[in-house]
Order: structure tokens, then sequence, then C-alpha cells
């Protein structure tokens, strides 16, 4: 970092410690964990946003549908991955930061076998039954077609991307985001390499953008692994793990699995339900017609990546939570947990105010023609208010998953979208509301949760729950 870096970070730190939002303190450690996943949130999202945005110039509005509801699939993949990983970074902190490393190691062993077990049925039902999946949207032809071919294609990245996503957190919880960070985004620089040369350059449109997507991601694959295994990068300042998986040893450990699951199967759940609520959101999108799902995608994919942000500051809160509750300073953990809350606010409502100012160029970059652009516009600027509910969620469930409390967040991501957004969304198929019912499904999706699990930190009740997964729990 040079002089004038360095100098620009320290008067942001003053600045935010001025304003109450963030002790200086706290804020250095917490950019150092942040700083490289938001890097590589972004880098991941901006895969599908550009895939998007190819197909739309190659094939038009039939090709961007069928590629929304192929992505539907694949988000559920992510969200799966999410979930598992999850357990595996509130573990992995607390018994780092409780110094028992070879306990992080099983940690990370217990979780690669649930990947594989998970990954192998879920990519033969994508490449046997992909037309069958899309049909499920009543999709036209066109775009049933185009749907099938990329779940075809990707199904082979499901297993690369689950363990992509299980050594991520590894790195992540153990106070190492730059090196996942190098991999993640040097992969999704590849994939839009690849998936422009491809949709372009050989014409092979939607199954372009997915053999982009599977080829990069088994490449990510292959350079996490190597450091997963204890082995040094010896460039760019990527660093081996420091809790390595090796092939000899115990890989089956029962209390271990045991609490990856537990702590796994309600944070799976919460994301689950963030991902199957698309589904009747594009099925309610497509009576509208093509140009209408294509519309609701774009506003998605905008938000997903302005959600980029939260790839870090949802990962720093559980990481710095988790490693100062595995020392036993409960009082600390709390601190960070508020501070990484308030300037996750901060920052989603400065970006969506961006966001929305800038709506209509950012829409152009999707479609054409007067009326889609006005359509995916709104879309645009709806979706970047929503990212504030997004932040709020996204930092709260961070600090509660670093102390493994996961089962309150998922009740409250089933509400917000299954209670409010998607009674809001079929409002419009009933009503005069229309179209509107998706606007407003979009806000309260993410407003809704956001609140509940914000209460959820405020109450505290994460800080007993924690007690059981700490490493003096077992000894006891």
């Amino acid at each position: 970092m040079t002089g004038r870096q360095a100098a620009a970070v320290a008067f942001l730190a003053e600045t935010l410690e001025r304003l109450g939002i963030i002790d200086s303190e706290r804020f250095r450690p917490t950019v150092d964990l942040a700083w490289p996943r938001i890097v590589t949130g972004f880098a991941i999202m901006s895969k599908q946003t550009a895939d998007l945005a190819m197909v739309g110039i190659a094939v038009g509005t039939a090709g961007t549908a069928g590629l929304a509801f192929a992505l539907a699939f694949w988000e559920i993949v992510t969200m799966l991955g999410l979930g598992l990983a999850g357990g595996t970074v509130s573990l992995v902190s607390q018994n780092y930061g409780g110094e028992q490393t070879e306990r992080a190691t099983l940690v990370v062993k217990q979780s690669i076998l649930l990947t594989v077990a998970l990954a192998i049925p879920i990519a033969a039902v994508f490449a046997l039954f992909a037309e069958s999946l899309i049909g499920l949207f009543g999709a036209g032809p066109a775009s049933l077609a185009h749907g099938s071919t990329y779940l075809v294609y990707v199904a082979p990245a499901v297993l690369f991307e689950l363990l992509n996503l299980v050594a991520s957190r590894t790195y992540t919880g153990v106070g190492d985001t730059f090196t996942e960070m190098v991999a993640r985004a040097g992969g999704a620089v590849l994939n839009i390499v690849l998936s422009a040369t491809l949709i372009f350059g050989f014409g092979l449109g939607v199954a372009g953008a997915a053999i982009g997507t599977s080829v990069s991601t088994g490449f990510v694959t292959l350079v996490l692994a190597w450091g997963m295994l204890g082995r040094s990068y010896g460039v760019l300042g990527m660093e081996p793990s420091p809790v390595p998986v090796t092939l000899s040893g115990s890989w089956l450990e029962p209390t271990l699995l045991r609490q990856v699951v537990e702590i796994s199967a309600p944070e799976i759940g919460r994301r689950l339900a963030q991902g199957i609520v698309v589904f009747p959101l594009l099925w309610i999108a497509a009576t509208f017609g093509p140009v209408v799902v294509t519309a609701l995608e774009v506003g998605r994919r905008v938000r997903s990546l302005i959600n980029g942000v939260n790839w870090g500051l949802s990962l720093a809160a559980s990481s710095l939570v988790g490693q100062h509750l595995g020392a036993g300073d409960e009082d600390e953990a709390g601190a960070y947990g508020a501070a990484i809350i308030r300037l996750a606010i901060v920052c989603y409502t400065v970006l969506a105010v961006l966001v929305v100012v800038f709506a209509e160029p950012i829409a152009s970059l999707f479609v054409s023609g007067s009326e889609e652009l006005a359509l995916a516009a709104t879309f645009v600027a709806v979706g970047a208010v929503s990212s504030i509910g997004f932040g709020i969620d996204g930092a709260a469930a961070g600090a509660l998953l670093g102390a493994g409390d996961t089962r309150l967040p998922f009740v409250a991501s089933l509400v917000g979208r299954y209670a409010f957004a998607l009674p809001a969304a079929a409002l419009g198929l009933v009503t005069p509301l229309g179209i509107g019912g998706l606007y407003l499904a979009l806000l309260l999706e993410t407003a809704v949760p956001g609140g509940i699990t914000y209460w959820l930190f405020r109450r505290g009740r994460w800080k007993v729950v924690s007690r059981r997964y700490r490493p003096a729990a077992e000894a006891d």
C-alpha cells in the first residue's frame, strides 16, 4: 500500500469513527478481511451478469429468458454451497481462534465429504432432466431450448462450485481472504473471456456461456486445492491454508460431522429459501411474457452485483465474531458484529443511490428498445433499493453464523420470502397491481428478513448458542 493509499484509508477510518459507525481499531481488521471477499463477490456475480448481457446481444430476449430460468437452478447450487460452507466457516473460525488447528482441519474434511455426497446427484439431475426442469416455468419453445442447453453443459461445474465455496470459507475462517480472492477473481476473468470467445467467436450462444462457466469453475477448484493441501503458491501473495487437508489420517469424525450438519442445515435452509423463491417469481413473470422475465432477471443480477459487498462484510462478521468467541471474548465479538452491520447499511445505501441514478444506462447494457429499456431500468432501480435489506440481513446473519446460531435466521428468511414477498407478487396476477407486485416482492424479500435478523442480533441470544461449539465445550 502506498503512502497516499494508507493516508486515504486512515482518513476514511477516522471519518467513520467520528460518525459513530465503526471504531478505527475494528475498521482495519474488518477491511483487511472484507475487501478481498468483496472483490471476489463482484467477480463471481459478474460472471452470470456478463453472460446475461452477452447472450442478450447474441441471441435476444428468448435467450436471456431461457438463461434466467437456468440460472435459477444454478443459484440453488450456489445457495446450497453457501449454506454448507456456513457450517465450515463457523467451526473453522472458532477452532482456529481457539488454537485447535487439527480440529479445524477435521472440520474441513467433513465438509468435503458432505459436498461430494450432495454434488454428484445434483449434477446428474441437471444433465439428465434439463428439459423437464426448465419446462416447470412454462417457458416457450425457444426459451426452453436455450435454458435446457445451459443446464446440460453447466452440470459438471456443480461439484467444482461446491468445493470452491468450502475452500473459500475455510480461508475466510482463518483470516485469509486474499488467496481466495486471487483464485476466484482469476476464474471470473477466465469465465468472461471464454464465454465471449465461445458466444461470439464460435457462435455457440447459451452453450458457450455454460461451457465457459464449467471450465473456469474447474480451474478455480484446481488453484484452491493446491493451497488447501498445504502447498505453497510462491506467487501473487497467495498463501497455503494453515489448516491443510491431508489425504492420510482420519477423514470421518462423527462428532464434528454432526456439528457441521447441525450448523449448516438451518443455514442451507435459509439460503435455499432465498434461492427457491426465485422459481415462483420467474413463473409469475413468465405469465407477463419473456420481456418481463428478462427485466426481472436484469434487476436481480444488478442487485446480486451490489450484494458482492456482503461477500466481504458478512464473512468478515462471521470470521471476526467467531474468532473472538473462540477466544472467550463475547463483548468484543458483539462490538464487531454491531459495527459491521452499521458499516453495511452505509455501504449499501450509497451504492443503491448510485444505481438508482444510473438505472437506465445500466439497463441499456442488457436490453434495447424503448419498452424493454424502461421496464428493465425500473427493475434495476427497485432491485438497488431492495439491496439495502440484503446488506442488513447479510451482516447480521454473518455475525450470528460466526456464533453457530443459524436456526432463527432461517425462519426469518422463510417469513420474509414466503409470507410476504411471494404473496405480494401473486397479487399482480389477480389484481390491477400487475407487474407492480413483482416490484413489491423484491423489496419485501430482503427488508423483512433483514429486520428480523437484525433484531435477533440485538437480542444477544447468539452468545449463549456459541458456547456449545467452542473448543472449550468439548473439553468440559
